[in-house]
């Protein structure tokens, strides 16, 4: 595949693969519309984080699911016409009991048969409607950060470039521009680690209510990168859908950033890249801001105290037990399995029986939610994240 119709990763493992075969910087710099300052920093990001360094690494399955027989699949559905009534367990155990020869499948296998087969009654659950959160500002730099995603835009070899900005909310320093292929989480968790491993860890991340910063499908519209920040003591600001000028510091920077740094737009994802740390370099060290008496955001801003580690296990010294969300997003109670949400996947939570049978599921200093001894999944309690109910997690 030409280097020239490549995704950026792609692009990155090509122009690093060169360079350790022996080819010298400024030609292959030259040969791929980049400056040896871009060229350089590139490969340091090599040499100190290996592939990871390059940003854009694509996580696919290893492995599917084995098929259910065809066989097995039909004799399920003839038990289901015989019993309407009768759900997958049922089902299930009859199965063991008429068919022993046969490796019996799993209890969700069996109703994922009958729901594939529009046999299952759904009940309806309220989706989730986002609302925005509490918004407080910040009177000192790294208190609140501002994050979004600038409007994608075409680069000139037809790849569609996600600008990903982060800016400081009291200096509206610029702290990084980093142009992705998507909107995808793990991309997205890239670029905010290496910001808080350079600039330390902010009290509050404000942002909007769209992927990855928020889902509409878990409780109260969490992420798994907003159950990062969580874990790291960093506060959730969202602004309420449809209502931009909450973050409009953040939106005005954007605008100048399309007009300087986009247009017309570079061929690829190298040459748009150096021109978003020029873009930054001048924003922050050159350019007079005017809400700021003519000061450069460079001049007000200075790294976190807050330095970034690894966040320890949550403890809960105060509920009955402690478990681990499995990767599939469950709780598991001996050999029941009750569905929380795959953003909290790997993540230590805490169980409180509050009545009898009935337990009360807690991450961190938050209640997500209950479930008794009937039902298969958490059903969310009242928001903590609603306007006047956030908990601060952090100083700001």
């Amino acid at each position: 595949m030409p280097w020239r119709t490549c995704k950026p990763m792609d692009e990155r493992l090509r122009f690093i693969a060169r360079l350790l075969e022996g080819e010298k910087m400024a030609p292959l710099c030259r040969e791929f519309g980049i400056s040896r300052v871009t060229g350089y920093k590139i490969y340091e990001r090599y040499k100190t984080c290996g592939l990871d360094g390059l940003n854009d690494r694509s996580r696919r399955p290893y492995r599917h699911a084995n098929k259910l027989p065809y066989q097995v699949e039909r004799t399920i559905l003839g038990i289901k016409k015989e019993y309407s009534s009768w759900g997958a367990p049922k089902i299930r155990d009859k199965l063991i009991r008429e068919f022993p020869m046969i490796k019996p499948p799993a209890v969700s296998t069996v109703h994922a048969v009958l729901d594939r087969n529009g046999l299952v009654k759904r009940r309806k659950r309220r989706r989730y409607k986002a609302k925005g959160t509490e918004l407080t500002a910040a009177h000192a730099p790294n208190g609140l950060w501002c994050a979004d995603f600038k409007g994608e835009f075409m680069l000139g070899n037809k790849q569609y470039c996600y600008p990903l900005t982060i800016t400081d909310y009291r200096s509206r320093y610029l702290l990084t521009c980093e142009g992705l292929s998507s909107t995808r989480t793990d991309f997205a968790f890239s670029v905010f680690e290496r910001a808080f491993k350079d600039l330390g860890l902010p009290g509050a991340i404000r942002t909007d209510n769209g992927t990855p910063f928020a889902s509409g499908n878990a409780l109260f519209g969490l992420s798994k990168l907003a159950v990062w920040w969580l874990r790291l003591g960093i506060q959730i600001q969202r602004i309420k859908p449809g209502c931009p000028q909450q973050n409009g510091r953040h939106e005005r920077m954007h605008l100048t950033l399309k007009k300087e740094a986009t247009k017309p737009a570079s061929f690829n994802f190298l040459q748009q890249q150096e021109r978003f740390d020029k873009f930054i370099e001048v924003y922050n060290h050159e350019r007079p801001h005017q809400a700021l008496g003519g000061a450069y955001p460079g001049d007000l801003y200075t790294p976190s105290v807050r330095a970034y580690a690894p966040p320890p296990e949550p403890e809960y010294p105060y509920h009955d037990k402690s478990v681990r969300v499995t990767h599939c997003g469950r709780i598991c109670m001996g050999r029941r399995k009750i569905n929380l949400s795959t953003v909290f996947a790997g993540q230590m939570v805490g169980l409180r029986e509050v009545e009898d049978q009935i337990w009360l599921v807690s991450f961190l200093d938050f209640d997500l939610g209950f479930f008794d001894r009937d039902e298969g999944r958490v059903e969310p309690a009242p928001n903590p994240f609603l306007p006047g109910k956030v908990l601060t997690m952090s100083p700001v």
